[in-house]
């Protein structure tokens, strides 16, 4: 156990760990250089607490920056520090829990410490994919340390005191932080780069609730014992198809889904829950938010935007580099048409179908709603590889709407017919009925089960069940490019 229990950054840790299980690595370490009066006495543990603790049993691996020295900046022997707990938790196939309070690199140093943030973003990145990086920023994290926070799986920002920033608002030509706080928790959050914003004690949580629903690493399996009914019916998820997030709720085991970018691209849902005991991703459309009171707060287009398609691939890369099980709930229409998404819209489209088609974890659709054009074959299709399509019973699938599409096959018809609306009407039925139906789409195998909304919980739980040995071989290759 480390002696030094009285400065904050060993605070965060011990309430974010189980009692008594931090042990320190380190502690003696302190500052090579005596540049600039900067002497071994002045940088106790060189201004970062690292070490390994549990959470819910669960080994994990932490460094927590110590703000009281040198104001927690970066030198080289603090580098060298965290770059030794990715070194143990590779070894040990545990997560890294970074706690950032910091003051950007330690001028005193110069490119040793230019070299030493060059070491952890190289650990970073060989972490990626193999072991979950976890970053709570309680301080400043700008700079430097903000690509630190990028490369890292999920960043959780304290709402009052948490800067997170490249450029710092002062230095961007034309702004101040009084005009527009762009190193604020809530303009990241809104930005996409904070996954998650709270008060301290929120934040914490909030990690040991990622923690515990994630595997350890990218060969372990997150499963635990479910007592909840596997068969439970699901009596208002109907009522909830705008609101995917409450949707995903009732779905999972007790109730708990955890999402992840909840302030970012709010009409895609991305998020983990438990369904019998296996973790499992989900990524969901969604037209309605409603807040904890149950009021409608937003409402969207059922539209595929820029940001939620880059949302959304990024979630299911993640998923599928840590085995997760991946669960779609589609309702899409189309693409949002706006001059600022078309600038986006192409690559970020591209990526989301790269996501999906590139993944081979398990992949469950469910189409609550509509499931129309491209947009659909973009969510998680049978042709993009998903291995089971449900749809609920009033779902519509197909290439568009058919009124429009009547209007487009009978142009000629319709300007030549007495009764315009009538000769529509009747041409959408048709329409409809033969390539927009859900039974149509169940008839040429693109939908396995139309089931009714009560019932999904029991149907994707069995899906996932008789997946859970799925194996699947792709071309060998460096990697993609997308």
């Amino acid at each position: 156990m480390s002696s030094n229990n009285q400065n904050l950054a060993m605070q965060r840790i011990a309430k974010l760990v189980d009692e008594n299980s931090f042990m320190e690595i380190g502690s003696l370490v302190t500052a090579r250089s005596t540049d600039f009066n900067l002497t071994a006495a002045k940088t106790p543990s060189d201004g970062v607490i690292i070490g390994h603790g549990l959470i819910d049993g669960n080994l994990v691996f932490i460094y927590s920056q110590d703000a009281s020295v040198l104001n927690g900046t970066i030198g080289e022997m603090h580098a060298k520090k965290i770059a030794s707990v990715y070194d143990m938790a590779m070894k040990m196939g545990a997560p890294v829990i970074g706690f950032i309070d910091c003051g950007g690199i330690r001028l005193q140093e110069s490119f040793d410490a230019l070299d030493g943030f060059g070491q952890i973003y190289a650990k970073e990145v060989a972490a990626s994919g193999v072991i979950p990086q976890i970053c709570g920023v309680f301080g400043n994290c700008g700079g430097g340390l903000g690509v630190m926070s990028g490369l890292s799986d999920y960043t959780l920002v304290e709402e009052n005191n948490g800067k997170l920033f490249i450029n710092s608002p002062n230095t961007i030509e034309g702004n101040s932080a009084d005009k527009c706080d762009t190193s604020s928790a809530k303009f990241q959050y809104e930005a996409g780069n904070a996954d998650y914003i709270a008060d301290e004690a929120g934040v914490i949580n909030r990690i040991r609730d990622i923690v515990t629903i994630l595997p350890a690493n990218n060969e372990d399996i997150a499963e635990a014992d479910c007592e909840d009914d596997i068969n439970r019916v699901c009596a208002d998820l109907a009522n909830c198809v705008g609101d995917t997030a409450i949707a995903l709720s009732q779905i999972a085991d007790a109730g708990i889904f955890v999402q992840t970018k909840e302030g970012f691209a709010k009409n895609m849902v991305t998020g983990f829950l438990k369904l019998n005991g296996l973790t499992v991703g989900a990524v969901a459309n969604r037209t309605q938010v409603y807040n904890d009171e149950m009021e409608l707060v937003e409402e969207f287009e059922a539209k595929l935007t820029p940001s939620a398609c880059e949302k959304a691939a990024d979630f299911v890369k993640f998923c599928d580099a840590f085995e997760i099980p991946v669960l779609t709930l589609t309702n899409v229409n189309g693409f949002k048409a706006c001059k600022c998404g078309e600038k986006k819209l192409m690559k970020a489209a591209a990526k989301l179908t790269y996501a999906f088609a590139d993944a081979t974890v398990p992949k469950v659709n469910v189409v609550i709603k509509e499931a129309m054009g491209t947009p659909y074959t973009i969510m998680n299709s049978k042709a993009l590889g998903a291995d089971m399509v449900f749809a609920w019973e009033d779902a519509k699938i197909g290439m568009m709407d058919a009124t429009a599409a009547a209007k487009i096959i009978y142009a000629d018809e319709i300007a030549k017919a007495d009764n315009a609306v009538a000769m529509i009407n009747e041409k959408a039925n048709e329409y409809e009925a033969l390539q927009s139906s859900v039974e149509s789409a169940a008839r040429r195998g693109y939908v396995d089960t139309i089931i009714a909304p009560a019932d999904t919980r029991k149907y994707v739980i069995g899906a996932f069940e008789m997946l859970y040995t799925k194996r699947e071989d792709r071309p060998a290759k460096k990697h993609g490019a997308v």
